[in-house]
């Protein structure tokens, strides 16, 4: 399932309580899911909470950025949890520290 992507939205796992916000979106369709299973808008309620799929457990960590190796997005986690942010079946790693320019 697609989701129309913009930066600046927020969405939540329909698995457990990570939210994240989307810092930025080069493409405006993407799969991108939780646990497995398809984000939803953040004022969405899931029908009901069901463990993430196999391989989908590592945690989300509060506050670091998760991109994929394509640039295609980042997003920001606002709301830890316990289940792997992915677009499709590939997981989205944590975005590092930007190197600081040199001062000499």
């Amino acid at each position: 399932m697609t989701l129309e992507v913009k930066t600046g939205m927020r969405l939540r796992s329909a698995v457990c309580d990570t939210e994240i916000i989307v810092v930025r979106a080069t493409s405006k369709d993407l799969d991108l899911r939780c646990g497995g299973r398809p984000m939803l808008p953040a004022g969405a309620t899931p029908t009901e909470k069901t463990p993430p799929e196999a391989g989908y457990d590592d945690p989300t960590l509060l506050g670091k950025r998760y991109a994929d190796s394509d640039d295609a997005i980042e997003v920001l986690c606002a709301v830890a949890g316990p289940s792997t942010l992915s677009i499709g079946e590939k997981p989205l790693s944590v975005k590092g520290p930007r190197p600081l320019p040199a001062s000499d």
